[in-house]
């Protein structure tokens, strides 16, 4: 059972947003699931049709190209983490108890699936960890940030950075540490599956717990008031 939750991503994103059809959400869904299965260089709209069972011209429809429908998966994914920020930390007046319910948000997003029937958040995390740099380690990169496409990722960066700074005024790279939460939850994530001499980091199938104590232990400990 699905329930009514809209993500609002730039418009610019897509021809079509594919969140008001079921086509377009299906076209979401298989996105996850072949990305994930083969990886981002191996995709294309025509092993995508195939494994809707449609035609590749309906996805063109939706999306101009696949680096269009990879900014857009990963858009959505980082204004669904902003909007379970919200969620989590709703109410919640000790900055410091925000900030810790925000790592614990970053790492186990994947695990608040409110039953949205197109997209399962479990595999779409894995496609964020392994995939989400190539959406903005580009030469457009310039180019598509002036056009907007990762503003909701900024934002959320300075949702988090805002926090940073409730919890030590002094500290001088909010932002950065903010950014960095979210870039070292993903690249240790994938260095524990792939490349395990650069952490120290444990992941055991959709474990996460060594990544959130490590965010805590480098927040902790940069964040101390000298």
């Amino acid at each position: 059972m699905s329930i009514g939750i809209k993500i609002n991503l730039n418009d610019k994103l897509y021809i079509r947003d594919p969140q008001e059809t079921t086509l377009g959400q299906s076209i979401i869904k298989h996105s996850i699931y072949l990305i994930d299965e083969i990886g981002f260089e191996a995709f294309t709209f025509k092993k995508l049709a195939a494994q809707m069972g449609s035609t590749e011209a309906s996805v063109y429809r939706y999306f101009e190209n696949k680096h269009f429908l990879l900014l857009y998966l990963v858009s959505w994914y980082w204004e669904w983490v902003s909007y379970l920020v919200d969620i989590n930390t709703m109410n919640i007046s000790s900055p410091i108890e925000r900030l810790n319910i925000i790592i614990r948000t970053i790492v186990y997003a994947y695990k608040e699936n409110p039953a949205i029937d197109y997209v399962n958040e479990t595999v779409l995390h894995r496609l964020i960890i392994a995939e989400g740099t190539k959406a903005y380690y580009t030469k457009e990169v310039d180019k598509e940030n002036m056009e907007g496409f990762f503003s909701n990722y900024k934002m959320l960066c300075e949702k988090v950075s805002k926090v940073i700074s409730e919890v030590n005024p002094d500290f001088p790279y909010p932002r950065a540490l903010a950014s960095n939460l979210f870039e070292m939850a993903n690249s240790h994530s994938y260095f524990a599956n792939h490349l395990p001499r650069l952490t120290e980091v444990k992941v055991d199938g959709d474990d996460y717990e060594d990544v959130r104590e490590m965010l805590v232990y480098f927040t902790n400990t940069l964040l101390q008031k000298k």
